[in-house]
C-alpha cells in the first residue's frame, strides 16, 4: 500500500493599489505595459522602496494562521533568466520570511479536523506575463512587481481531498481578512502542487514532483490523481528510480495527464543573496497591535452560527464557505426570520436560481429582498409553493417582494368564513370520500387539504385549512 505525501506553495497576489516597490498601479487587465516605471522594469540607477502596506497585510495573515510574525526580516535575491523577468532576478525572502511556523485547520464531512502546519508565508515580488500567439510570444510586464505573500506549507496533507480542503480553507481567509481577491482565473491565487508517494508507514521523504501555476480547485484535484497514478505505476514496474525526478511538470488538461517541463533547481541553482538595495523590514509595536485584530474568521464565524443560530456544523460551515455567502446570511437574518428557513431559501432556493456568470454577488435578488419573502412566508401573506413563483420574477424583474405578490395575485386567503365556504363545498361534493374517512381512512385528510388548496387556486392559507378540516370532519 502506497502513501501519498502533498505539500502545497500557495501566491497570493496582496490588493494593494500600488506595487511592492514603487508607486505603480496593480490594476489588472489594463493596456499592456502601461503600468510599468525605472523600478518594475529594472533600469539601471531605480532603487525599491518598500511598500509597508504589504508588511500589515501579512501580519493580518500571519496573526489568522496562529504563525510567528518576525519582528525584523530581510529580503534576498533569487537569480533566474525569463523574458518576464526584466531584472533577471526576484526579490523574494528566503532565510528571514516575515511569518513563519503557523497552521491550518481542515474540517472532513464525518466531523473530524486535521491540522496543517504552514512553514513560512514570505513577501516576494511578482514576474511579468509572458502572452503565446502562435509562433510569437510577447511580455506584459504590468504585474511585475506586483506584491504577492507565497505560503508554503509543509508535506502534510495524505490525499487530494486533503488538499482541496486545505486551499478552499485558505482561500476562504483570503477572503475573510480582504487582504486579495484569490482570483484563481485572474493568477491572483496560484498553485504549485508537489507530490511524492512512500509505502505506508515508511516516514522517507522520497523524491517529489512540483506541478505548477494549476488555476482551478477542480483541475488541480485531477493533476494530483494524475501525477500520483503515474508515480504508484512506476514503482510497481520497478522503473521509480529511472522515471521519476525532481522536476517541474505542467497539467495538460485537455490529454488528461502531466507533463514534463523543466528540471527542477536546487536553491543553490538560484544563488540566492541578500539584497543589497533594501533595508530590512520592521513590525513595529504599533503596527503589530493595529494589524494583529482582524475580522472574525470561517472558524470563527461557523461556530457562532452553531451557537447562536442551533444549526448543525455542516449547515454553518456550508454559509461560512464564503464571506460573501455568510454576509447574505446575516443580512437576511436581519429580517427577522427564521435561520432554518432563511438557510434552506439562500443555499436551496436562492443558489439553485443562479446560472452561468451569475453568483452570490451579483444576484438579482439581494439579501434584503430574499429576506422580506421568507418573511411573507413566515407571516403568512404567502404560501412556501407561491413564493417560488415570486421569486423567479423577481429574478427577472427588479420590483420589490410585496409589489411582486401583488403583480402575481399570490397574496393569501386568511379569512376564515371565506376558506370555511370552500371547505363545505369540497366535503358536500365528495361524500363518499367523507363516508371513507369518518369510516376510519385517516389518509383522506390529504386529499381534502389538496381539493380545498385546488378550489382556491393555491391562495387559501394552509394552516387555516388544515385547522378548518380537522373540526369539519371530526
Amino acid at each position: 500500500m502506497f502513501e501519498t505525501v502533498i505539500g502545497l506553495e500557495v501566491h497570493v497576489q496582496l490588493n494593494t493599489k500600488t506595487k511592492l516597490f514603487c508607486s505603480c498601479a496593480t490594476s489588472f487587465n489594463h493596456k499592456q505595459n502601461t503600468n510599468t516605471c525605472p523600478t518594475c522594469l529594472a533600469l539601471p540607477g531605480a532603487l525599491p522602496v518598500l511598500n509597508r502596506e504589504v508588511l500589515h497585510k501579512a501580519i493580518m495573515l500571519g496573526t489568522a494562521i496562529d504563525a510567528t510574525i518576525n519582528r525584523i526580516s530581510y529580503f534576498d535575491r533569487k537569480s533566474y533568466f525569463y523574458p518576464d523577468s526584466p531584472s533577471a532576478y526576484q526579490i523574494t525572502q528566503l532565510y528571514t520570511p516575515v511569518v513563519e511556523h503557523g497552521k491550518l485547520r481542515i474540517d472532513f464531512e464525518d466531523g473530524s479536523h486535521k491540522t496543517i502546519r504552514i512553514n513560512r508565508a514570505h513577501i516576494e515580488a511578482d514576474a511579468g506575463k509572458n502572452i503565446h500567439e502562435g509562433d510569437i510570444s510577447k511580455v506584459d510586464l504590468n504585474r511585475a512587481g506586483t506584491p504577492l505573500l507565497e505560503i508554503v506549507s509543509e508535506p502534510d496533507m495524505r490525499s487530494a481531498e486533503e488538499a482541496i480542503l486545505y486551499l478552499k480553507k485558505l482561500h476562504s481567509i483570503i477572503r475573510y481578512l480582504d487582504i486579495g481577491d484569490a482570483n484563481m482565473q485572474e493568477g491572483s491565487f496560484r498553485v504549485d502542487v508537489n507530490v511524492s508517494i512512500r509505502r505506508k508507514g515508511d516516514e522517507k521523504l522520497y523524491t517529489r514532483v512540483e506541478i505548477k501555476n494549476i488555476n482551478s480547485f477542480k483541475f488541480i484535484q485531477k493533476a494530483i490523481e494524475l501525477e500520483v497514478a503515474r508515480q504508484r505505476e512506476a514503482w510497481e514496474d520497478g522503473v521509480y528510480d529511472k522515471e521519476i525526478c525532481q522536476e517541474t511538470r505542467l497539467f495538460d488538461q485537455t490529454k488528461q495527464e502531466t507533463r514534463s517541463m523543466r528540471g527542477k533547481e536546487e536553491a543553490a541553482d538560484y544563488r540566492y543573496f541578500p539584497e543589497p538595495d533594501l533595508l530590512k523590514a520592521v513590525v513595529t509595536d504599533e503596527m503589530l497591535a493595529k494589524y494583529s485584530v482582524i475580522p472574525e474568521l470561517p472558524d470563527q464565524k461557523m461556530a457562532r452560527f452553531v451557537k447562536d443560530y442551533e444549526m448543525n456544523e455542516y449547515s454553518a460551515s456550508v454559509l461560512t464557505s464564503s464571506v460573501e455567502m455568510a454576509h447574505f446570511f446575516e443580512a437576511m437574518m436581519a429580517c427577522g426570520i427564521s435561520a432554518k428557513n432563511a438557510l434552506t431559501w439562500l443555499t436551496t432556493e436562492l443558489q439553485g436560481r443562479l446560472k452561468g456568470e451569475m453568483n452570490i454577488t451579483n444576484s438579482p435578488v439581494n439579501a434584503e429582498k430574499l429576506g422580506s419573502l421568507v418573511k411573507r412566508i413566515e407571516d403568512g401573506t404567502i404560501s412556501g409553493k407561491a413564493a417560488k413563483d415570486v421569486l423567479d420574477y423577481l429574478m427577472e424583474n427588479d420590483t420589490d417582494v410585496d409589489s411582486a405578490i401583488d403583480m402575481l395575485g399570490l397574496k393569501q386567503v386568511s379569512d376564515t368564513g371565506a376558506i370555511e365556504a370552500i371547505c363545505d363545498a369540497v366535503i358536500a361534493a365528495n361524500q363518499d370520500k367523507y363516508e371513507e374517512y369518518k369510516s376510519g381512512k385517516d389518509k383522506l385528510f390529504g386529499f381534502f387539504v389538496g381539493q380545498v388548496m385546488k378550489e382556491s387556486k393555491g391562495s387559501a392559507n394552509p394552516q387555516t385549512v388544515n385547522e378548518l378540516l380537522k373540526v369539519k370532519l371530526g
